[in-house]
């Protein structure tokens, strides 16, 4: 359904980090914030140069950049699902611009088909809330 994303395109959205080994819980979840404009002129964009990758993706399980709102839904509800879910934890790592946080969650687009996907999220420094930095095809790593 759809590539994978190589590590220098992962990497750019994030900068050098450091790994926190220990499992955390996404802070603040009920305050996340997911930008319009990250899902409909990037996540669903078919002509953005790096987003176009993911739109293929996310368009397979059927979201359209016209209904850019259900993925929008879908992405916030997967942090407030991770965080009330027991037993399940996220990857922090620790960079310049503040904590971030991997979670990987199962989305079932309008089309009914499923896929796991790694959101990536950070806690900017000053800040008590996350934002969603990226989403693409969990490989499984």
């Amino acid at each position: 359904m759809g590539g994978r994303i190589c590590a220098c395109c992962y990497d750019s959205h994030v900068g050098p980090t450091a790994l926190d080994e220990n499992p955390v819980k996404l802070p603040n979840p009920e305050g996340a914030v997911v930008e319009i404009e990250k899902v409909r002129d990037y996540l669903l964009s078919s002509t953005h140069p790096i987003g176009r990758l993911k739109a293929a993706f996310f368009m397979g399980l059927g979201y359209r950049a016209e209904d850019w709102g259900r993925l929008h839904k879908d992405l916030l509800n997967a942090a407030l699902v991770d965080a009330a879910t027991p037993g399940r934890f996220t990857r922090q790592r620790f960079t310049r611009h503040g904590n971030k946080y991997e979670i990987r969650a199962t989305l079932i687009g309008p089309a009914g088909r499923s896929a796991i996907v790694l959101t990536v999220w950070m806690v900017r420094h000053g800040e008590d809330f996350p934002r969603l930095i990226t989403a693409f095809p969990d490989d499984g790593t």
